[in-house]
């Protein structure tokens, strides 16, 4: 079994120390879940992040955490997946996890007549080499948290403000650019779904 949590639009940091304190009290017996959130203009800078990659954040706030990766931007429009797992009960590895991730969203968009592809060198779902889903995770004892980023009716202009999980120029783009019009709830409705049976649960809670 695995619960969806759906927590509405909440501040970065609150959700983050939640995430946390869940990793670290869960024993062997904890159910995994997936939390589905929204959140105000942040950009998260993660271990080996690098200033030169903020270009020019201006008023967003910066806030460095504990995932793998570089600087990458939340704002409403987006939705974020957090997958608490206990990815040894799983039998996952690091790979796996992303592959199914990853392979979530590209079901969700061929439902939809897009095509798209993950890249080997650079995690993330890519539309003719433009990024529409990110992904951040941070394995501690077995046990993951943080997740995954998917764009679908959101301004991308503050992904311009600075090279998007460290690749200078890396085009963006979103579900309402590809002509796919589904609200974020929506949106994040079936990709949970996907999410669910690609880490091989028959059964979901709420």
């Amino acid at each position: 079994m695995i619960v969806f949590r759906r927590l509405g639009r909440r501040e970065y940091l609150p959700v983050f120390d939640a995430m946390r304190a869940f990793t670290d009290a869960r024993d062997a017996d904890t159910i995994d879940e997936l939390w589905q959130v929204e959140h105000p203009p942040v950009f998260t800078q993660g271990l080996a992040g690098k200033a030169e990659h903020l270009l020019s954040p201006g008023n967003i706030p910066v806030i460095k955490v504990d995932r793998g990766g570089q600087v990458t931007y939340h704002g409403p429009g987006q939705v974020v997946i957090y997958c608490l797992l206990d990815v040894r009960r799983l039998r996952l590895s690091v790979r796996g996890l992303v592959t199914a991730l990853e392979q979530s969203v590209i079901e969700l968009l061929a439902a939809h007549g897009i095509t798209a592809q993950a890249r080997p060198d650079a995690p993330g779902v890519y539309v003719d080499g433009a990024k529409i889903a990110s992904l951040g995770l941070r394995i501690r004892q077995g046990r993951s948290y943080h997740g995954l980023s998917l764009n679908v009716d959101m301004d991308l202009e503050p992904f311009s403000r600075i090279n998007p999980c460290g690749y200078p120029g890396l085009r963006v783009t979103q579900l309402r650019d590809l002509d796919v019009h589904l609200t974020p709830d929506a949106a994040a409705e079936a990709l949970l779904a996907r999410l669910g049976c690609n880490l091989g649960y028959a059964n979901f809670g709420s």
